[in-house]
């Protein structure tokens, strides 16, 4: 593994939200497998799966938030 690897991926992995892993548990496929689908299926689509993939991080921050709520009572 090249230096630049080793230092980019934790930082991407850390911000991104998790939506690649919450979609690789759900699907039961590779978490890499799916990153590779949303950075190829952008380039062919002009980035409207950046649109999905936003969305999917909304709700599951929000989805986080909720569960937090309710523990809290």
């Amino acid at each position: 593994m090249s230096v630049i690897e080793n230092n980019v991926k934790p930082i991407v992995e850390k911000y991104s939200f998790g939506v690649c892993n919450y979609l690789a548990e759900k699907w039961g496929l590779n978490e890499s497998r799916v990153r590779m689908y949303f950075v190829y299926s952008s380039f062919v689509a002009f980035g409207s799966p950046v649109i999905f993939y936003l969305a999917v991080a909304f709700w599951l921050n929000i989805k986080k938030y909720i569960r937090k709520g309710r523990a809290l009572f």
